[in-house]
């Protein structure tokens, strides 16, 4: 199966997506700005440079695409048909990442919590809201 968009039209549409400031991250930062946490943003100083970062809980949150970071099971996460062996070992890579940065975090005492894009769907945002208020309610210094 051939890419529905010539390569031109594809490469425009694959530079127009973020990286920081996403939908899914904006949900969150408002649910939790709204619930009175307060939190620093991208910390470079930080493995993995966490989408939210809580110092006073000592936690992280990562938000990550379904599709970016390979979501096993999830109906968002399709292996392109073109250039399949490219994409997998880009997502291939991106789940390296995670799993080095969340592992590092964890031995420097940090709480990650990780959110996926399709746990904020409308259907789901309110059991994952929910679910995060517990994870940060068991969180060290509350």
């Amino acid at each position: 199966m051939t890419d529905v968009h010539d390569k031109a039209t594809r490469s425009y549409n694959m530079s127009r997506i973020k990286g920081k400031d996403t939908k899914p991250e904006m949900l969150v930062r408002k649910f939790l700005f709204s619930k009175g946490f307060r939190y620093r943003l991208h910390d470079k100083k930080l493995p993995g440079k966490p989408d939210i970062v809580l110092p006073k809980y000592k936690t992280v949150i990562f938000i990550h695409g379904c599709f970016w970071h390979g979501h096993e099971g999830c109906k968002y996460y399709v292996v392109p048909k073109t250039r399949t062996e490219w994409w997998l070992d880009k997502i291939g890579k991106n789940i390296a990442n995670d799993n080095k940065a969340i592992a590092a975090l964890t031995e420097r005492g940090w709480k990650v919590i990780l959110i996926w894009e399709c746990e904020l769907k409308s259907t789901t945002f309110t059991e994952t809201s929910n679910k995060l208020l517990k994870d940060l309610s068991t969180a060290t210094d509350i």
